[in-house]
């Protein structure tokens, strides 16, 4: 493991301290979202940029979510000059994720170079070697995502449905009247 993403497991602990013992709600929701998007750089460090995916969708939403409650619950204006520290541990933890974003883009291939040709024991080479026997679709695409990874897929559109849908009936303007109480 390299020397980055160590330090990434690091800012992601620190920011997870931060949360639990700020007394601002709307500090403690940016933290959690430092985490998540942590969290979906480190996916993909270890290579697993469908997790990743589904990572930062998933914090974008619980992001505006967890927003829109705080904001309505804790009323707080940022006026005058912000504290040093909270300037400086900003600027730090923008830093750590540029230089988090630039490490991993030093880790993907060529364009045009794919990566499945590289490792030879990769679960891509059984899917192509294996999948028309096993599966008998002539789409190898489909018979990837629906007989292999059946369950990853079920699982990854179940959980943006579930967010998707939790954004929806959280952000709306006003709920829905019945007729009986209309506005006399």
């Amino acid at each position: 493991m390299s020397l980055l993403f160590y330090l990434m497991l690091l800012f992601i602990l620190i920011a997870a301290l931060v949360a639990v013992e700020t007394k601002n709600l709307l500090s403690s929701v940016i933290c959690i979202g430092a985490i998540g998007f942590g969290a979906s750089l480190m996916f993909l460090f270890l290579r697993a940029p469908d997790i990743a995916i589904t990572q930062i969708v998933v914090e974008v939403l619980g992001l505006i979510i967890l927003i829109r409650a705080t904001i309505a619950r804790d009323l707080t204006f940022i006026a005058g000059d912000r504290e040093f520290f909270g300037t400086v541990v900003s600027v730090v933890i923008v830093f750590v994720i540029f230089l988090a974003g630039i490490e991993v883009l030093k880790t993907l291939p060529e364009f045009g170079v794919a990566v499945f040709a590289q490792t030879t024991d990769a679960a891509s080479q059984t899917y192509l070697e294996e999948g028309l026997a096993k599966t008998g679709a002539a789409n190898i695409v489909s018979s990837v995502i629906l007989d292999f990874r059946a369950y990853d897929t079920l699982g990854e559109a179940t959980v943006l449905f579930t967010s998707i849908i939790g954004a929806t009936v959280i952000l709306r303007k006003k709920a829905r009247k019945k007729v009986e109480e209309a506005d006399i």
